[in-house]
């Protein structure tokens, strides 16, 4: 038997796992005690990891060789690597030719690696000189990146799981933790067992497993995060729990923050959210006068119309009580995916660039561009993941490349999707599954590796970047993400 040492392909928290192998197929898994996100601990998903790599699995699942339609509608038909990539090269550049690169939408996901991340970005931000490149990413975590940058002028998460042994309240709003990130949740109850005084807020408006081990759980109305938050700025100004020294050290603004929330008095409060006046009072001290406050937040916070502004009014808490920038304190948003903080890191969304540059600053711009050896990268934004599927539903992007990601069943909108994707001139898919729904939409699918087959990195919640190794070699003719790009890279060149 072989042993490798991993990383976990579901969740963001980043698991270490040690993938048994024997004769080329993979055959158990369990955590590994030397990885500093879990140390040896799994949740139920990663635990069974290795069923989805099982044979009988895969004789009826994976995609294990590149197929092509000669018609739409019609069946896919086996062909050679060559033949499909040439196929797809020599119509995409066609279509370039005659619309212009704005007519090609490349959509992928925060479940590729950093590495697959980096190449597509090049391909099409650099080669194909068009910014429309956006990822599934884009539906949980582009709340987060704004917020971020909004609050704190970079997207860096300045926390980390350490920080739950060190807090002494943690403010948990939009985040069932202990269904979502169970591992993390085992953290948050060795930190109680440690520290039976440490005070635990959840605001959610259900009772979910974590707000069920809350001290207090805070069952706002769905949707008025916002004002909840703003609320617990007034009562910290007007019970004197602000650090002033702080927001004259490290802050700007402050003033005119004050003014926005002058309204949100404990009334209004209750009458917007549904709050009590007792239970907004008693959040708010354990929030501003616990020694270290570390906030956990999620998709509750994120998949929202307003979701920018839920996470910067939670960020402003932290500034103006100065939980921040010291053990056990600090805003810190957990990420859905595996790899959507890496992607986020070489610029995997329409309006970013590689290594948190800026797409709309022209020195950034250039500095990636001299990195690619071009006189310029494009600095129009690209079209956004619902964006770019309204286009091709409209006929404005003809041209639709999707890697490991299923659109016709994990995103919004469900009929402007299919529209799109029955629209489109041409419809790649790069996939490990020729079960996933998007695959009925392909005129080209082309094989991809998956958990256990590929070689990279991953970035997890805190920002800690895991080797990912492979335990057995790619089923079929399966290939690794970056080297289709690649692929087609070298086609259009040619």
């Amino acid at each position: 038997m072989k042993e490798t040492r991993s990383t976990c392909p579901y969740c963001g928290v980043g698991c270490g796992v040690i993938i048994e192998s024997n004769a080329g197929h993979i055959t158990g898994v369990r955590g590994d005690p030397a990885h500093p996100a879990n140390f040896g601990r799994l949740c139920s998903k990663g635990s069974s990891l290795h069923l989805t790599a099982s044979p009988a699995m895969a004789a009826q699942t994976r995609l294990l060789q590149p197929m092509r339609r000669l018609v739409r509608g019609g069946s896919l038909q086996p062909v050679a690597w060559d033949n499909a990539m040439q196929t797809a090269s020599h119509t995409l550049a066609s279509i370039v030719r005659a619309h212009g690169a704005e007519a090609i939408g490349f959509y992928v996901s925060g479940q590729l690696l950093t590495e697959d991340y980096y190449v597509f970005n090049k391909l099409v931000k650099g080669l194909l000189g068009t910014n429309n490149i956006d990822t599934n990413s884009r539906l949980c975590m582009s709340s987060a990146v704004a917020g971020y940058k909004l609050t704190l002028g970079a997207d860096a998460p300045p926390a980390c799981y350490d920080d739950v042994m060190h807090a002494d309240c943690l403010f948990i709003a939009g985040s069932n933790a202990a269904y979502a990130h169970p591992i993390l949740f085992r953290r948050i109850e060795d930190a109680r067992a440690k520290n039976p005084n440490l005070k635990i807020i959840v605001a959610d408006p259900r009772r979910t497993d974590t707000a069920s081990s809350a001290d207090l759980h805070l069952p706002l109305q769905p949707g008025t995060d916002v004002a909840l938050f703003h609320g617990m700025l007034y009562v910290m100004l007007a019970e004197g729990w602000v650090d002033h020294a702080y927001i004259a050290a490290h802050t700007e603004g402050f003033e005119a923050l004050k003014t926005l929330v002058a309204n949100y008095t404990p009334a209004h409060v209750h009458a917007v959210c549904g709050i009590t006046p007792e239970q907004l009072l008693q959040a708010t001290r354990w929030f501003a006068t616990s020694k270290a406050t570390l906030s956990l937040y999620c998709q509750g916070l994120n998949q929202s119309s307003s979701g920018t502004a839920k996470n910067a009014s939670l960020i402003h808490l932290h500034l103006a009580t100065g939980h921040i920038g010291k053990p056990g304190a600090g805003p810190f948003s957990l990420t859905g995916q595996p790899n959507a903080m890496g992607g986020r890191e070489v610029g995997g969304l329409a309006n970013l660039l590689s290594a948190h540059r800026d797409l709309a600053n022209p020195e950034h711009r250039a500095e990636v561009a001299k990195l690619w050896g071009l006189p310029d990268v494009p600095a129009k934004p690209g079209k956004t993941a619902i964006e770019m599927f309204q286009a091709a539903a409209d006929g404005e992007i003809k041209v639709l490349w999707i890697a490991c990601t299923n659109p016709a069943q994990s995103m919004p909108d469900q009929r402007t999707v299919r529209k799109a994707l029955e629209r489109a001139e041409l419809v790649v898919v790069q996939e490990a599954f020729a079960t996933a729904e998007t695959c009925a939409f392909a005129d080209i699918l082309l094989p991809a590796t998956t958990w256990g087959e590929k070689e990279g990195t991953v970035t997890n919640s805190e920002r800690r970047i895991t080797r990912v190794h492979a335990a057995v070699a790619p089923s079929g003719e399966a290939q690794h993400d970056w080297r289709i790009a690649l692929a087609l890279a070298k086609e259009l060149g040619h």
